[in-house]
């Protein structure tokens, strides 16, 4: 028997016989339900449910006791049945958000983010075991060093300072997130403002014209940028705070966080000793012992070829990882969203435990989308730097043009993709599928527009840009200050500043995803039930209203 049959006949008492008149008597409305009136939920038909063939007459058999009363049927979603107006224990994650089929999604894209992974790591292993045969010839102090003709260990010591920067300054923006939460946008925004163009100007100080213009164009554009977005800061704020409040209630949302951001930065100290060994490794150079270690043969295709290849690798693997972390952080937010009251066991457990057997596939597919777009920007940053120095403006303009279009369509597929996310999160889709779905609810429900007036993804980004800046800019400087043989001629400025870059970027986005994954849940379950963002989250509701009054009409759309 039902939860709801039993609660009515412990009520009523058991089925005794029934009125003289066998005609149909009023039922008390046991539970929020009315079972003489049609049920015009999503799955009603206009028939009440005393109607035993579905005619539509609500009149029992003559001489026939009624029949114990069922609750309707939920809509699809997740299983609400142990949710605030119910009671009883806590369900697991698996209880709430049920896959009626489970399997696994996009296996083509897991396996082939695997290979992808081995891969990496072979070339990885063989080129660190030629750095480390030929380590004498790439060590020692900077003024006698034999290596004058690639990366030595020297760079391995530059991008660990680098590492250490990104690391601090991420571990700090998520404290000023959580202490200073209503001036967070304005603090991200004026530091991003003023560090931009203090690098700039200090590039171009020093001559460094290609690296200077870049930072002093990003340092305009966040100008502009912010500027528009202050009227949003208001609504922003609000949904930033919404979000850490739940991560200090609920789940394991900062533990998460952190194991995550210590593994993005591993992974990043193994990239960077990598990316130095490939060099060491494989560069060209009749004094270069290694290639004449191992797996030898040395050549500048070869050189080219194996960096493509583990920036490519090191985009993928550090997007599938900050996006396992945001589809984690969505299982909390979801849970949190639906069942408020009667909050879900074992979340984090349940939702990292999908994430990486059933999404698995599906996360590797979409970082292999957003990889792909990084890594052509990657190129198209070092190819317009290399035309900088060489005194080639049309390449260069040309150059940052194309960069600026790649980023458009960066942003375009993150925005999809971390909503994409949240959707197999919970209801555990293919990629492609959640895509489709979750863009389709969100511009049913108007949530768009509540997406486009919600800055804390372009301030993340703007904050994770800054550590960008600081390690580039640390790079910048100990490269000129020491000035290492390798590098007498400057022609490998470009590269490490670059590289460095990209370390402080990526590490800052993995530290600071559980604070957008919040929020682009908590979009995806309005659009999903807005309903129950009026029922049960009623307080945060009216502040939605009142700093942004379109809030209403965007739910009730």
């Amino acid at each position: 028997m039902s939860g709801e049959a039993a609660k009515y006949w412990s009520e009523q008492g058991p089925p005794g016989p029934p009125p003289n008149s066998y005609q149909m008597q009023p039922m008390q409305n046991n539970g929020g339900y009315n079972y003489n009136q049609p049920y015009q939920g999503q799955y009603g038909n206009g028939q009440g449910y005393g109607d035993p063939y579905g005619n539509g007459n609500n009149q029992y058999y003559q001489g026939q006791p009624p029949p114990p009363p069922q609750p309707p049927k939920p809509a699809p979603g997740p299983d609400t049945s142990y949710g605030p107006d119910y009671g009883g224990p806590p369900p697991a994650y698996e209880e709430v958000f049920k896959i009626q089929k489970p399997k696994y999604n996009d296996l083509w894209a897991g396996i082939l983010f695997l290979l992808t992974f081995l891969g990496f790591a072979a070339v990885s292993a063989i080129s660190i075991q030629g750095y480390a045969a030929t380590r004498n010839q790439n060590s020692g102090g900077l003024n006698n060093q034999k290596n004058n003709f690639g990366l030595t260990t020297h760079t391995i010591y530059l991008f660990a300072w680098v590492l250490i920067t990104a690391v601090v300054l991420s571990y700090g923006y998520m404290w000023l997130a959580r202490k200073f939460t209503k001036q967070f946008i304005w603090i991200t925004g004026i530091l991003n403002i003023v560090f931009g163009l203090a690098t700039a100007i200090y590039m171009l100080y020093r001559r460094y014209w290609s690296g200077g213009i870049v930072f002093l164009l990003f340092s305009i554009f966040n100008i502009i940028a912010f500027i528009s977005w202050i009227p949003r800061i208001p609504f922003s704020a609000l949904m930033l705070q919404t979000s850490i409040d739940v991560s200090k209630r609920h789940g394991h949302v900062y533990a998460v966080s952190a194991i995550g951001g210590l593994i993005g930065a591993a992974f990043a100290a193994w990239f960077s000793v990598t990316l130095v060994a490939v060099y060491v490794k494989y560069q060209p150079d009749p004094n270069n012992a290694a290639c004449r270690e191992g797996a030898g043969g040395c050549g500048s295709g070869k050189v080219i070829g194996l960096i493509v290849f583990i920036t490519f690798a090191a985009y993928w693997i550090s997007e599938w990882l900050k996006n396992t972390i945001h589809t984690t952080i969505s299982g909390v937010y979801g849970s949190w969203y639906f069942n408020s009251r009667n909050y879900p066991t074992k979340v984090t457990r349940g939702a990292l435990k999908r994430a990486l057997t059933y999404s698995f596939g599906s996360i590797s597919l979409g970082s292999l989308v957003v990889a792909i777009i990084n890594f052509l920007r990657q190129l198209c940053s070092i190819a317009q730097q290399n035309a900088s120095s060489e005194g080639d403006i049309l390449g260069t303009i040309l150059f940052c043009i194309l960069g600026c279009l790649i980023s458009i369509i960066e942003w375009a597929v993150e925005f999809l993709n971390r909503y994409a996310f949240s959707h197999i999160a919970l209801y555990g889709k293919a990629y492609i599928p959640a895509a489709k779905d979750t863009w389709t609810m969100i511009k049913d429900r108007g949530i768009d527009a509540l997406i486009n007036e919600c800055l804390i993804g372009p301030v993340l980004s703007m904050g994770a840009t800054f550590v960008a800046y600081a390690s580039a800019l640390l790079a910048y400087l100990y490269i000129v200050f020491t000035n290492p043989a390798y590098n007498s001629g400057g022609g490998f400025t470009a590269v490490v500043v670059a590289f460095a870059f990209l370390i402080g970027l990526q590490i800052c986005n993995v530290f600071t995803t559980p604070l957008s994954s919040g929020i682009d849940t908590i979009f995806v379950a309005m659009a999903w039930d807005p309903e129950v963002m009026m029922r049960d989250h009623g307080d945060l509701y009216h502040q939605m209203v009142t700093v942004y009054p379109h809030v209403a009409e965007a739910i009730h759309a």
